[in-house]
């Protein structure tokens, strides 16, 4: 508890809770429509949003919002092109993110290699009562829009032609779920770093889906796991000198073999209770129009394992 008698990490401890909160929640989408890697392009791209802030003495964290809000829908629109040469795109897109950042920080007047350290691996003790304020709001927005629409957000997930004929804005949603990870991702490069924010938004999700059995239960699992790596990396990191947001990372990843470890024996034991459990399923309600009003997806719509 000596540790909460410094503001700094009473602040850092925040942001670590808020972090732990959004980056799963999000990645939990990414991962079931396996773009597991989008957070770490997105980190590519912020790069140069905060250049940008360096350069022109603004909040470099609004400006790697906006960039990464640009990045994202360029990414999107990539994608939802299907074409073959859009991997050699979003390659370019991604390494000329890092390069324009880098460049655009050795020119600026303000920032120095150990300012750009900060973004590229986290600096949470550093994180300021404005930075605060500003985590709060952005991972306002993210817990909101992933939660609140979470049905609609699924079902483009699992099936974006289903989702279609049943009437559900599938580009918009696309768009929406595509600036959510860029938030995210500028949420918390001051925690993790910009370089290690994908794997907060995946470990926790891929930890959470070998135990459970539900999008639901994986999500709200996902969540739990990353305040609780969130937390412990900050606090073993004070007492133990190192940087926060490897820490971070690396308790995520012992806790998906601590878990994956589990898992085997977990579910021989219940196979063994219930032999006619099946697979996991899918206990969010997706939106679909009937003749006779509203219908619901059978149970058997699976998770992606």
């Amino acid at each position: 508890m000596e540790m909460l008698q410094y503001d700094f990490m009473q602040r850092a401890l925040i942001a670590a809770v808020l972090v732990g909160i959004t980056a799963p929640a999000v990645g939990v989408y990414l991962v079931q429509r396996r773009q597991a890697l989008m957070g770490d392009g997105i980190g590519h791209i912020a790069l140069t949003g905060v250049g940008l802030g360096f350069l022109f003495q603004t909040s470099p964290v609004w400006m790697a919002v906006l960039v990464c809000v640009v990045g994202a829908v360029l990414m999107e629109l990539v994608r939802s092109r299907g074409n073959q040469r859009g991997d050699i795109a979003l390659a370019m897109l991604f390494y000329g993110g890092m390069a324009c950042g880098k460049l655009l920080v050795s020119v600026s007047a303000e920032a120095g290699s150990g300012s750009l350290e900060s973004y590229l691996w986290g600096s949470i003790l550093t994180v300021s009562p404005s930075d605060l304020a500003t985590i709060a709001v952005l991972a306002g927005t993210v817990v909101a829009v992933t939660f609140g629409l979470r049905r609609q957000l699924f079902a483009i997930c699992q099936d974006e032609e289903f989702a279609r004929v049943t009437g559900i804005p599938v580009r918009l949603l696309n768009l929406l779920l595509a600036v959510m990870a860029a938030v995210t991702v500028t949420v918390a490069m001051r925690v993790v770093g910009l370089l290690l924010v994908s794997a907060l938004m995946v470990v926790p999700v891929a930890a959470a889906q070998q135990l459970t059995r539900s999008f639901r239960a994986t999500q709200t699992a996902a969540v739990g796991l990353g305040i609780g790596v969130a937390v412990l990396g900050v606090a073993g990191s004070y007492q133990a000198d190192v940087p926060s947001g490897p820490a971070i990372v690396l308790l995520a990843i012992a806790a998906f073999g601590i878990l994956g470890a589990v898992a085997g024996p977990l579910a021989a034991r219940r196979h063994r209770i219930a032999p006619d459990t099946g697979p996991a399923v899918c206990d969010v309600v997706l939106p679909a129009q009937a003749r006779d009003g509203e219908s619901e997806v059978p149970a058997g719509q699976g998770l992606a394992q």
